[in-house]
């Protein structure tokens, strides 16, 4: 059965690749399908399977994968949503609950809005970054639907002791503890297992080894928090952030991606697996619901009333959060205060999860209405993907808000590449050694070639091909033909296998970063927008605004020498108009070099960028 699962999920999932629907609405189809073919068994989601199975490296994979500065730039968001909206839903939803079921205990119906509070990180951010949401919402439902499950299942936790030991025996000033502690002791075990990690991992160097031990973690978190009756969900999560920002100090390169390919790997089977698992549960849910005392009519009617109360209370504490509590500034990636819409888009994206439908079997099986319980959540989960999930997209294109615009990022890229190279050159030059070779030659020809590629994807005229474009399909058919070779040799059976095997390694390495690259080139001339000032800038990017190029501007000394591909940039202090640092002769930094004039902008087809020689900054 894991087989033929785990089959399925790979089969749907390239399905929806190829159809270009979204593959959690794919799979849970499926699943709903699969489930009513005779000779299918039943599966049951059994609530630990997933809260101590599934969440666990699902949240971590996202955890280490998050930024924890914009984590920490958006906390009182993420924070207002993660606990004050999964609390204000809680409530609404019991209350609504409790109104149409009859004979329903307020306990009951709070632990069925607790269930149904929180919001999924997998299906939001899965569903978010297909479509292309810009950056800071996605980060906000990131960040929210990694905390807002521990709300939600302390919620849930403290419903269901009053359902079995009767309202009396709980109080309130107990529940309030146990909800700091909960937060407070999973932020300390989460840092404890970060400083233990941390400390092994600067004295570990085998990448095979540092993965294990990665593999532990999430799960040791959890238990451990659990344990002391602390948020498991927390533990993890802190544990993840501070371990995927410190990754870069604490690990070796090699361990960084070997880490990175893992938990890409186990997050992709992971979350695909949990939307095939929603939709295997239909069949029998809704035959224990054919044995229920109610009539449909009511039954349709709570969960319908469920799934719009969710909705609704969500966009509602979003305008409540947004222009009472929050108040944003300015959006460095837009460059303006985000408008409504983002607001709006960000309330439509609340899709519930495998969280939702787990949580809600830990409702005890002699609470009332149990079998109706467990059909909302279904309910809750289905609907809010497939309404909400089907037509995000369209909401965003509608209310325009604009996804990542990838010419921001190639820019940014090709700052921060000559910012750094500038570090790099200026610690070479406090270096004390013999040359007798040429090396540092050699070195600076290969930093300033890889400097030279970055800014050269800003060029993205469609019908020429750049010089690194001729070297990446040069260099690719030349790969082609040295792996050809080393097959070859390993035929023979004349040359030891591990040495066969680092030589392919290699090849591979050098082929799959000229295969980002062309990606990516190819992606950003389909995009290729004007681009919008922003970012950082200096008093000299400020002296100077954008002028309009002519209309088939030349670099004259390129022409003289029989250079025909250059990408060009126009001086903004006298005209001048010279081939970039990505052109052989790099005649406008020459030009720089004699006339002092600080900044240029680019003067090619459908770009309006400046950068500054002076403080390397860009606008």
């Amino acid at each position: 059965m894991l087989v033929l699962i785990a089959v399925g999920v790979l089969a749907f999932t390239a399905l929806a690749e190829r159809l270009d629907v979204p593959a959690p609405l794919l799979l849970i189809a499926a699943g709903v399908a699969v489930s009513y073919v005779p000779g299918v068994p039943e599966i049951h989601l059994e609530a630990d399977v997933v809260l101590m199975g599934l969440l666990p490296p699902l949240l971590y994979s996202t955890a280490i994968q998050s930024s924890l500065v914009d984590f920490n730039a958006n906390r009182r968001a993420i924070l207002l949503l993660s606990v004050g909206l999964v609390a204000f839903t809680t409530v609404g939803i019991g209350a609504v609950v409790h109104a149409i079921l009859p004979g329903i205990s307020w306990a009951a119906s709070f632990a069925i809005g607790a269930v149904v509070a929180p919001p999924d990180a997998v299906a939001a951010t899965a569903i978010g970054r297909r479509i292309g949401l810009p950056r800071r919402v996605v980060t906000i439902l990131e960040g929210e639907s990694l905390l807002n499950d521990a709300t939600a299942l302390v919620a849930l936790r403290t419903a269901v002791a009053v359902l079995v030991v009767g309202s009396d025996d709980v109080q309130i000033w107990r529940v309030g503890l146990d909800f700091v502690w909960a937060a407070v002791g999973g932020v300390l075990i989460g840092v404890v297992f970060f400083v233990a990690v941390a400390w092994m991992r600067t004295r570990i160097t085998d990448p095979v080894l540092d993965t294990g031990i990665s593999f532990v973690i999430p799960f040791a978190a959890y238990l451990a928090a659990e344990e002391v009756h602390a948020s498991g969900v927390i533990a993890v999560v802190i544990a993840g952030l501070l371990l995927g920002h410190r990754a870069p100090i604490l690990q070796t390169a090699q361990s960084r991606i070997a880490e990175r390919m893992n938990w890409r790997t186990i997050a992709y089977v992971l979350e695909n697996t949990v939307f095939l698992l929603i939709g295997l549960q239909a069949q029998w849910l809704f035959g224990d619901v054919g044995h229920s005392d109610l009539s449909a009519a009511r039954i349709v009617a709570v969960c319908s009333a469920t799934l719009a109360g969710i909705v609704a209370l969500r966009m509602v504490w979003m305008f409540i959060a947004r222009y009472a509590l929050v108040r944003p500034g300015p959006d460095p990636d837009i460059g303006y205060t985000p408008p409504w819409t983002f607001t709006f888009v960000l309330g439509w994206a609340g899709m519930r999860g495998v969280v939702t439908l787990a949580a809600a079997f830990v409702i005890p099986v002699e609470a009332e209405h149990r079998e109706i319980l467990l059909l909302i959540a279904f309910t809750a989960v289905a609907g809010t993907l497939f309404i909400q999930g089907l037509t995000l997209g369209w909401v965003a294109r509608r209310l325009e808000v604009p996804p990542p615009d990838p010419m921001d990022d190639a820019l940014a890229r090709a700052t921060i590449l000559q910012q750094a190279s500038k570090a790099g050159y200026e610690a070479l030059d406090a270096m004390e050694f013999e040359d007798p070779h040429g090396v540092v030659e050699l070195i600076k020809q290969q930093t300033d070639q890889r400097n030279f590629a970055a800014w050269e994807r800003l060029g993205t005229t469609a019908d020429q091909e750049t010089p690194s474009e001729l070297y990446s399909r040069i260099r690719r058919e030349m790969i082609d033909a040295e792996r050809r070779r080393v097959l070859e040799i390993r035929k023979s059976g004349t040359v030891a296998s591990e040495v066969i095997s680092e030589v392919l390694s290699m090849l591979d390495v050098e082929e799959s970063m000229l295969e980002i690259a062309h990606q990516e080139h190819d992606e950003l001339k389909v995009v290729n927008e004007r681009r919008r000032p922003g970012g950082e800038v200096c008093d000299d990017l400020e002296r100077y605004d954008a002028v309009e190029t002519a209309d088939d501007p030349v670099c004259q000394a390129c022409l003289d020498e029989g250079i025909t591909w250059v990408a060009l940039r126009q001086c903004l202090e006298c005209g001048n108009v010279a081939c970039c640092d990505s052109s052989p002769r790099q005649h406008a930094t020459a030009h720089f070099r004699e006339s002092e004039h600080p900044v240029m902008q680019s003067a090619e087809p459908g770009e309006d960028w400046r950068w500054c020689y002076v403080h390397h900054l860009t606008a």
